[in-house]
C-alpha cells in the first residue's frame, strides 16, 4: 500500500510537464517519478492507441529498465468486458467515457479516470480517392462499399452520432469491432470507404487517403485512463499514466494527430 501511494504522488507531479525519460536512478526517489518502478505492467488500450502507446511503452522501458510493457489492444468495448470479466490488467485506456463508465460502474477502477486526449473522425478512401468522396453525404451513393466500427465501438457510436445529426442513412458492408479492423478493409481494397479516426488515416501513411467532414466535429471522442483496482502492478500503472499525461507523452500523442484534452 505504501508503494502504490509513492506512485500516486510522484505520478501527480511528473503530469505537470517534466520529460518521463529522466528517471531516478535505480534505488532512488524523486518527486518527479515513482521509486522502485519495476516488473512488467500490463496496459488494456483501445486499438487507435497502438502506434503512440507502442512508443510510450519503448520509452517507459528504457526510463525504468528492467521492466516489460505489455499490450492489449482492441476495440475499447471488448476490452471493458474482458476486464469486468477478470481478466488481469494494470491500466485501462479507452476511447469513450461511455465504454469506460462499464469498468468505473462495475468497481474495478481505481480512482477516477482522467481525459488525455481527444479524437477525431475522418473518411478513410482509396489512395488517390477514386470515388471522389468528398462529403459524409457521399457514402450513401449507392454501389459504394463502406465499412463502419460496430456500434457499441467508441468510434462507431460517433460516426452513428455523425449521421444522424446529418439525417442520414448508411448500411456498410460490414460493421467491424475495432477501428483498425474497419481502416484494414480499405487498405486491402475490399471496400471503397471507412469512417475512422484522423489518427488512423495519418498512421496508414500512403496507403489511404483522408477526408475531412464538418459533422465530425460534433462527434469528438474524449479518452480517459485509468490505473484498475486490482493491478497486479499499482506503482507501474501510476507511472505509465505519468508518462501518458506528461509534457513528453503528450508531444507523442498530438504528433500522431490527437487533440488536446
Amino acid at each position: 500500500m505504501l508503494l502504490a501511494l509513492t506512485a500516486c504522488s510522484s505520478s501527480d507531479d511528473s503530469s505537470s510537464g517534466s520529460p518521463a525519460t529522466s528517471a531516478p536512478a535505480a534505488g532512488s526517489t524523486t518527486a518527479s517519478a515513482p521509486a522502485k518502478v519495476t516488473g512488467s505492467v500490463t496496459v488494456f488500450a483501445a486499438a487507435s492507441l497502438k502506434e503512440s502507446f507502442t512508443t510510450l511503452g519503448k520509452q517507459f522501458e528504457t526510463a525504468y529498465p528492467g521492466t516489460k510493457v505489455t499490450f492489449n489492444f482492441g476495440g475499447s468495448d471488448t476490452l471493458a468486458a474482458s476486464i469486468t470479466s477478470g481478466a488481469p490488467a494494470d491500466v485501462f485506456a479507452a476511447a469513450s467515457p461511455a465504454t469506460m463508465k462499464t469498468v468505473t460502474d462495475a468497481g474495478d477502477g481505481q480512482g477516477d479516470p482522467s481525459t488525455f486526449v481527444r479524437n477525431q473522425l475522418e473518411i478513410a478512401t482509396l489512395p488517390g480517392n477514386p470515388q471522389h468522396i468528398a462529403t459524409l453525404k457521399d457514402l450513401t451513393k449507392s454501389g459504394l462499399k463502406v465499412a463502419l466500427c460496430a456500434k457499441t465501438v467508441p468510434c462507431g457510436s460517433a460516426a452513428q452520432k455523425a449521421l444522424t445529426a446529418s439525417k442520414l442513412s448508411l448500411t456498410p458492408v460490414s460493421y467491424e469491432q475495432d477501428v483498425k479492423s474497419a481502416l484494414t478493409k480499405v487498405e486491402l481494397k475490399e471496400v471503397d470507404a471507412a469512417v475512422v479516426y484522423q489518427t488512423d488515416v495519418k498512421a496508414a501513411g500512403g496507403k489511404v487517403d483522408g477526408v475531412q467532414f464538418p459533422e465530425s466535429a460534433n462527434a469528438i471522442n474524449a479518452y480517459p485512463i485509468v490505473a484498475l483496482k486490482d493491478a497486479p502492478n499499482a506503482a507501474a500503472a501510476q507511472a505509465f499514466i505519468a508518462l501518458v499525461k506528461s509534457a513528453e507523452g503528450q508531444k507523442v500523442l498530438t504528433q500522431a494527430g490527437f487533440l488536446n484534452p
